[in-house]
């Protein structure tokens, strides 16, 4: 078999074991609010914000009062919930960890078969992509930003939503819908191909809807490694 992939333990298949994990603890940026809903709340408010200034001016020149002004809200009430914008970044750039982590598990509730799984993965990924584009685009243009810590923290969060994609591959694999593969080269070939979706959607926009390029993506990144018998349940999946 090929580097990357391995031999499943028995019982549900890998994609089902592997579960999402919360990303941080709650107390991994600090608040002046104790009430959870209300932090939830507003930090949701001020991320937002963030992301949208952080996107068109840069992380460096965007100052907290920018941010306040976009949120609607004053100076003093940011700092009740972020100590400083390192606090901002992180939180914007793990918001679309989370929700990767969040969703394609629970895209693929009820999806029995290994490829069906593995392409509603691929779709589920890039669509969490294309309603997060510019949080997307600001983790690669402004994660070195952050301190070290913390980006240790981001590259964690990256490794488990790629096990997610790992483990469907992993699952075509042994039970012989898809050809021995390098199952972590192979999951980062998707990862790429959804993130170009917001890195190059100047682009590709103009060509295609997201429902077409997830077809295409599918054409390429998925069929061409399947068995005869998975080639005959992907050609068979609805569109």
């Amino acid at each position: 078999m090929a580097a990357g992939s391995r031999t499943a333990k028995r019982g549900r298949p890998a994609a089902a074991r592997a579960r999402a994990v919360p990303l941080h603890p709650p107390d991994l940026v600090e608040s002046q609010v104790a009430d959870p809903r209300l932090v939830g709340e507003r930090r949701r408010q001020i991320v937002t914000a963030a992301v949208k200034l952080f996107s068109e001016n840069g992380y460096y020149t965007t100052t907290i009062q920018q941010i306040a002004r976009e949120a609607g809200i004053s100076t003093g009430l940011v700092y009740q919930y972020f100590r400083d914008k390192d606090d901002l970044l992180l939180l914007a750039l793990m918001q679309v960890l989370e929700s990767y982590e969040k969703e394609i598990p629970r895209a693929l509730e009820g999806v029995k078969h290994p490829v069906a799984r593995l392409c509603r993965a691929l779709a589920t990924y890039c669509a969490v992509v294309d309603r997060m584009r510019a949080a997307t685009v600001l983790t690669y243009r402004s994660s070195k930003s952050l301190r070290s810590e913390r980006r240790a923290l981001l590259m964690e969060g990256e490794t488990r939503t790629n096990r997610l994609l790992e483990a469907c591959i992993r699952d075509c694999v042994e039970i012989g819908h898809m050809r021995p593969v390098n199952e972590h080269l192979l999951a980062y070939s998707h990862v790429m191909f959804c993130h170009a979706w917001a890195l190059k959607h100047w682009a590709l926009a103009r060509r295609y809807t997201l429902r077409r390029y997830v077809a295409e993506g599918l054409a390429i990144l998925i069929e061409p490694f399947l068995t005869e018998k998975g080639r005959e349940v992907f050609l068979a999946l609805p569109e």
